[in-house]
């Protein structure tokens, strides 16, 4: 694209040199170069052309870095990024050592909070203001929350607190009805009666206007119907949520009109409470394809933009394994449900719905909610399969661990996007899942080596009663390898491939097509290897895992999942709690936050690729 507004932007503030005119070329010049720069790269698409003219108003009125906005979730700040300078890092959008897809406070002085997860915001934002005012700051500080995130409950005790702060703070409600999926529950429906109905700001201002005109007792008058705004604004929209809280509501206010809502954030930040500043935006706006489809625009790898259409096809993925077989058990069981937080196609959930709406339940932004609904459903007896990314579902750690183990509630949870998940970074990972849920009581965790075995984990965790059953999978295409001889998945136990005298693999999920590639180079130095896919963390096969240690020199694990308190972590434990000599190598992430970029160059770097894995088996064999 040939820009020229563009490249007069180069540092934070630099839109102030742009003339007021000129605002619509620069917006439409920003929606040309995100498609272009998301077309090459992937990356979150509908939600930023949708926030462009907003984000420009915000960087009209404030000024970076002193003053800060916190985005929510974060996937929208790929404007403001432009806007503080790092347009040429878009070349590396979401590559490995390049430009992160989410604010980072490593990467500039102008992303003041990091932010991947969504109802977050508002609770950040306050505490940067808290701390401005301790300290006698008076910097701008300002959170930009989108509808979708408002579904979360962290939000609202956020907007609770934020009520009753008597200085300066601004919350930014981006109104454009979707999150990822189409926004459902009494929020957005609220916000649609807010959005439809303009008769409380014109009679506002026409009964106002009207009364002061009256001789003598006019403005009394006035004063008098002001003072009884409530009423008013009930009158014409019923349960006013904001100003009923405590936060004063501007808006709704055309989130397209550059000047219309610079001049309403300038009120907003002149004001000495809390504001809550209603903005409507339309996803995916300026590009045809990602207003049509705005979820399939949400998150995007590579495209051709002139057609929409992904440049690359990786065949069947998990996602839509599950999907296939979360269907094909509620066409069997009547009380199978599916539950998502806010990620319907993302977790395959949406086929479900299709065929089966009455027991689909998409819950928002609310993970918590969601687990401790389905244990709701589970006690009455019905069979809730809760899909959810696993970076989302530590969300609700004490849902799972307090309302679902201890009741020995059969609930089943997906976990998508397990282990290591390429280009969105540190705040998406999948690695922490098999640790935090290693520590709870009466739960049972698997992962399938391949496509058939996730069939199975389905089938047998929405038939089994004794309690939750997760099963957690990768992001990308599913894997079709067997592994050995066809044996059919049961509970707690392992799939023994092949016996091994000097060294035994033994890998858990994804890691076991891993495992088999490092076989085949340890084979071909003719050493004798075995290999375990042990599908099951909890319960584990110990039995297995002992026989393989009493025959093999060197015991290697394998999991895509942080060290600490994973799958390596248990086999150790349990062979020194067995007294067995034998060595063990864990191969594992270490305690970090994985960086963004693709799987081969993180792989790399932390060792986990089949090269680095030989050469620490032949490194620990030669000791």
């Amino acid at each position: 694209m040939t820009s020229n507004l563009l490249d007069q932007i180069r540092e934070p503030n630099d839109i102030r040199k742009i003339p007021r005119e000129q605002y619509g070329a620069l917006a439409q010049e920003i929606r040309e170069f995100l498609i272009e720069k998301v077309g090459e790269n992937g990356g979150h698409l509908a939600s930023n052309l949708g926030i462009v003219e907003l984000t420009m108003a915000l960087h009209l009125v404030m000024t970076f870095p002193r003053d800060k906005i916190v985005w929510d979730v974060g996937h929208q700040a790929y404007v403001h990024k432009i806007l503080t300078g790092r347009k040429d890092g878009f070349d590396n959008l979401r590559q490995f050592e390049g430009l992160s897809g989410f604010p980072k406070r490593t990467e500039s002085r102008c992303d003041a909070f990091g932010t991947g997860h969504g109802s977050t915001s508002v609770s950040a934002a306050l505490g940067l203001a808290a701390a401005r005012d301790l300290r006698g700051g008076h910097e701008k500080i300002c959170a930009v929350i989108g509808d979708g995130a408002l579904s979360g409950g962290m939000a609202y005790e956020a907007l609770n607190n934020a009520a009753r702060r008597q200085k300066n703070f601004v919350i930014i409600l981006n109104d454009n009805t979707m999150s990822i999926s189409k926004n459902v529950g009494g929020m957005a429906t609220y916000l649609a009666k807010v959005r439809t109905n303009p008769r409380y700001k014109a009679l506002k201002v026409n009964v106002e206007n009207l009364l002061t005109k009256i001789p003598k007792v006019g403005w009394d008058m006035a004063v008098y119907i002001k003072n009884q705004k409530e009423a008013i604004k009930k009158l014409a929209i019923p349960n006013m949520l904001f100003e009923d809280m405590g936060l004063t509501y501007i808006g709704p206010i055309d989130g397209h009109d550059v000047i219309q809502m610079r001049d309403a954030l300038r009120g907003a930040f002149l004001l000495e409470e809390p504001v809550i500043v209603h903005v409507v935006t339309k996803k995916g706006k300026g590009y045809p394809f990602a207003e049509q489809n705005p979820s399939k625009f949400h998150g995007i790898g590579p495209f051709d933009p002139e057609t929409g259409e992904p440049t690359f096809c990786g065949g069947t993925t998990w996602t839509q394994v599950f999907a296939e077989a979360l269907l094909a058990e509620a066409r069997q069981n009547p009380k199978v449900c599916a539950i998502t937080a806010a990620m319907a196609s993302g977790t395959g959930v949406d086929e479900f719905e299709k065929e089966f709406p009455e027991r689909t339940f998409d819950v928002g932004i609310a993970e918590e909610h969601a687990v401790t609904f389905a244990a709701g459903l589970a006690a009455a007896g019905y069979r809730p399969a809760v899909a959810i990314y696993s970076t989302f579902l530590q969300r609700a750690y004490d849902q799972i661990l307090h309302d679902t183990a201890l009741q020995r509630l059969p609930v089943f949870f997906a976990l998508d996007r397990a282990g290591f998940v390429a280009h969105d970074g540190e705040t998406h990972q999948g690695i922490y899942d098999l640790s935090y849920l290693n520590t709870i009581p009466r739960m049972t965790v698997c992962a399938p080596a391949n496509e058939k075995e996730l069939r199975e984990m389905v089938h047998l965790g929405l038939t089994q009663k004794e309690g939750p059953f997760a099963v957690r999978y990768p992001r990308g295409a599913a894997c079709t390898e067997t592994f050995g001889e066809d044996v059919p998945v049961e509970k707690g136990k392992a799939q023994v491939v092949a016996k091994g005298r000097d060294v035994t693999l033994i890998a858990l999920g994804r890691m076991t097509e891993r495992a088999a590639r490092v076989r085949e180079v340890l084979q071909e130095e003719d050493l004798d290897v075995g290999l375990i896919n042990a599908r099951f963390l909890k319960p584990l096969d110990e039995e297995a895992i002992l026989a393989a240690a009493a025959e093999s020199r060197l015991i290697v694990t394998l999991e895509d999942n942080e060290r600490t308190g994973g799958f390596g972590e248990k086999v150790t434990v349990l062979l020194k709690r067995k007294k067995q000599d034998c060595d063990v190598l864990v191969c594992a992430y270490p305690e970090t936050y994985l960086p963004h970029g693709d799987t081969t160059s993180v792989e790399s770097k932390y060792h986990m690729d089949t090269e680095s894995i030989v050469n620490k088996i032949f490194l620990r064999l030669s000791k």
